[in-house]
């Protein structure tokens, strides 16, 4: 994992179409801003896993048990 220190207004870039800006330091709550094209997705964590996890319980679907 690489770590880096950003100040506010400051950004990380990934690969080079990817930018992270810190846009707001609050307490111990930091807001950032992505910048992505569109044909990248975004997530929160727990957004992915969830969509993870529902894809994984779709596949597991038997065809028969579809109506048509």
């Amino acid at each position: 994992m690489l770590v880096l220190t950003r100040k506010l207004n400051q950004s990380i870039v990934i690969g080079e179409t990817v930018e992270i800006v810190v846009l707001e330091i609050r307490g111990e709550q930091v807001r950032i801003g992505i910048k992505a094209p569109r044909d990248v997705t975004v997530h929160r964590q727990e957004v992915y896993e969830a969509i993870k996890s529902q894809n994984v319980e779709a596949a597991g679907v038997n065809p028969d048990d579809v109506p048509e």
